[in-house]
């Protein structure tokens, strides 16, 4: 079956054949020439000893989709995932996972193959409605279809879905998805970036998609209706017996721990309580009972919450709806560092570190999406003391590079222009200790680490995290989420940015979603928020410092003719490196002519300025110079006369008279005159001694 719809000017094609017929449900989606399948997989029954639901969410990139041959050299094939894909794979997991019914615990597995790939056509659309049908007509239980959609706005006007051309210029971009569980469309996930933009812009993007995520979830549903299966029923297993035990026996434990502030202790004291519940179950209901315990648990706490803030108005840690936690930062943290700085807001602690490079040190990408070099570069790490556990230490995880990359979005449009900084800047960030919205911690000390190495970034940026508790008729926005409201609630509503506005925007949900009033005043709850973050960090340090760290490389810009690069690299690059290695630097030369000197002192990069100067510079016939002697042999003798630049005195050019030896009359290592009376065609210089000295006046 094929199914085709056109929306804002893109033409969405839907395939649904048998070719990947043992999956659950399997579609093709085309965008152009983008072309991704996704299949949907369950597993025929419940996994034994889970508490929690088993998806996973992979986006696979096939190089052949962009017609490329990339990988090693002696591996030519796709390796692990490139952080292009894993962050697809999170965006897509984020879009479908809230729709999965609470009691659902069967493995499933979605995956999304970019099989072909325009490079004009961003495939994380078609690959969410991909994943989205997959589901949608598969029997696999699912409360969906969900539309996902990309608005970005281009010379103050609103685009739909643009191509990657159209994205170089955009001033804001916002991608959304949408579900429509009852007569309204409510929104369930924001990715978003922006050029500081104002909350009533990032608003209006959204109203204006809104209506294009009815048309998209209007076409799920068609070819669902028409080509769906029957759900798979799930019997949920429940005893209401014991739950009522519990929950007279332990309800208000809970709720006693939950109001505790954090601490090692009372982080053990919840979990020796819940240990107890789970005892408890099964001494009196049997082994088999313990995952029912464990919902129980779940179940209870979010309750709690619940309760406690609709009914009391009362947060976990007593704090008003809109109080964001005690904040403090710090910068010079590490000695050796080219800047650092620690942000705390309550136990929530961020220690980042930037480091400064040569352009050489730029991260170079090759995948089926982007190929190019990265300058500005965020790393994320959460190792496992940060929240009191013990954990293999391994690679960035899922978590970590999609946090890392969160902040990296954020910070990116107040870096400074490669032309008025031509560092490469790699920022670190450590999460220490950890308790609610860590990635937006990052934002805010990576700005300040920023501005401690002195690095003129536009302004200092900070992050927010807004959180929800929803009912049917009444809901809170939670401004500066901790742990229990982020993993009880009903929403994580990331902003970061400066003063003057938005540069990233994350949201996920548990529920359905949220309608575009609650979006607009979760908006305006992070701008008062993050004002009153930046207000407090610069009360640390106000702006940039003025100078760089004395660790810091020194990098010095010089232009040359692009004709003469190949004068200054060499016969296999062997000129090239001779500079490197005696005068200790690192050289970077760009096509256009531009040369990077980068050295820990000026005195070396000076001198490797003069030599590139010199082999660079055109040498006019008539000009004197003060020579080295560096090479005699029969017929005359090689003087330098610029660092890289040697000419030939012959011997009929040494003195006005006969000279049968040249080493009669100069030897190595003399400086002596000498004066420029023919360059040929490929550059060679001829000199002369005799007529160098019969003119008055010699100068270098």
């Amino acid at each position: 079956m094929k199914f085709n719809k056109e929306i804002g000017g893109k033409n969405f094609e839907v395939k649904i054949d048998t070719l990947a017929e043992q999956a659950n449900g399997s579609v093709f989606v085309r965008m152009g020439d983008t072309l991704v399948m996704a299949t949907a997989t369950m597993s025929p029954q419940d996994l034994e000893g889970l508490d929690f639901f088993p998806l996973t969410v992979e986006f696979q990139e096939k190089f052949y989709a962009a017609g490329r041959i990339l990988g090693s050299r002696f591996v030519r094939r796709e390796g692990k995932p490139s952080e292009e894909s894993i962050l697809t794979s999170r965006l897509i997991d984020r879009c479908v996972r809230p729709l999965f019914p609470d009691d659902l615990k069967r493995e499933v597995q979605i995956i999304v193959s970019c099989y072909s790939f325009d490079e004009e056509n961003d495939p994380d659309i078609p690959g969410v409605m991909a994943a989205s049908l997959a589901l949608g007509i598969s029997d696999i239980p699912w409360n969906g279809p969900v539309a996902p959609i990309r608005v970005a706005k281009i010379d103050n006007e609103l685009v739909l879905n643009p191509n990657y051309e159209d994205r170089e210029k955009e001033y804001l971009e916002i991608m959304l998805s949408a579900v429509r569980p009852g007569k309204d469309v409510v929104i369930n996930m924001i990715e978003a970036q922006a050029n500081e933009a104002k909350e009533k812009e990032i608003f209006e993007a959204a109203e204006f998609a809104e209506k294009h995520l009815e048309e998209i979830l209007d076409f799920q549903k068609e070819i669902i209706a028409k080509a769906g299966k029957e759900k798979i029923q799930i019997q949920k297993e429940s005893e209401p017996e014991m739950e009522a035990k519990l929950k007279e026996l332990f309800s208000q434990k809970l709720e006693k721990v939950m109001t505790q502030p954090l601490s090692i202790e009372n982080k053990r004291g919840m979990q020796m309580l819940q240990d107890e519940i789970v005892r408890f179950a099964k001494e009196n209901y049997g082994e088999e009972k313990i995952n029912l315990a464990k919902e129980f648990i779940e179940k209870e706490l979010t309750e709690i919450l619940r309760r406690l803030i609709l009914e009391k108005g009362k947060r976990p840690d007593g704090r008003k709806m809109d109080e964001i936690r005690k904040i403090d930062s710090l910068i010079e943290i590490l000695p050796r560092a080219h800047g650092s700085a620690v942000f705390i807001r309550g136990a929530t602690k961020a220690l980042s570190s930037v480091t400064l490079g040569p352009p050489g040190d730029q991260r170079l990408i090759e995948g089926m999406e982007i190929s190019g070099k990265q300058r500005f570069m965020h790393h994320y790490n959460f190792p496992p003391y940060c929240s009191g556990e013990i954990k293999p230490l391994r690679g960035p995880g899922r978590r970590e590079i999609g946090h890392g990359m969160l902040a990296e979005k954020a910070l990116l449009p107040l870096i400074p222009k490669f032309e008025d900084f031509p560092y490469t800047i790699r920022i670190v960030t450590e999460i220490l200790s950890s308790n609610g919205s860590t990635s937006m911690a990052s934002v805010s000390a990576a700005s300040l680490a920023l501005m401690d190495a002195g690095v003129p970034i536009k302004s200092p940026a900070a992050g927010i995290s807004v959180g929800l508790i929803k009912s049917d008729k009444d809901y809170r926005l939670l401004s500066d989420i901790q742990g229990p409201e982020d993993h009880f609630g009903d929403m994580d509503f990331k902003v970061a940015g400066t003063v003057e506005g938005i540069t990233a925007i994350q949201m996920d949900v548990k529920i359905n979603g949220i309608d575009l009033n609650i979006m607009e005043e979760a908006l305006e709850r992070a701008r008062q928020a993050r004002e009153q973050i930046i207000k407090t960090i610069q009360k640390t340090i106000v702006k940039p410092k003025p100078n760089l760290s004395p660790y810091a490389p020194k990098i010095f810009r010089i232009k040359i003719n692009p004709d003469k690069i190949g004068a200054v690299i060499g016969t296999g690059g062997k000129v090239i490196n001779e500079i490197i290695d005696r005068c200790g630097v690192t050289i970077d030369i760009e096509e256009d002519g531009n040369v990077f000197i980068s050295a820990e002192s000026e005195e070396a990069a000076q001198k490797a300025i003069d030599w590139i100067e010199g082999l660079t510079r055109e040498v006019a016939v008539g000009e004197i110079f003060q020579g080295k002697v560096v090479k005699i042999l029969d017929f005359g003798a090689f003087v330098e006369i610029l660092p890289g630049k040697d000419g030939l005195v012959h011997i009929s050019e040494l003195e006005p008279f006969r000279v049968n030896k040249v080493e009669d009359v100069v030897k190595l290592g003399d400086i002596i005159p000498v004066k420029v009376i023919s360059v040929d065609d490929q550059g060679k210089i001829n000199l002369s001694r005799k007529q160098a000295k019969a003119q008055k006046g010699g100068k270098k």
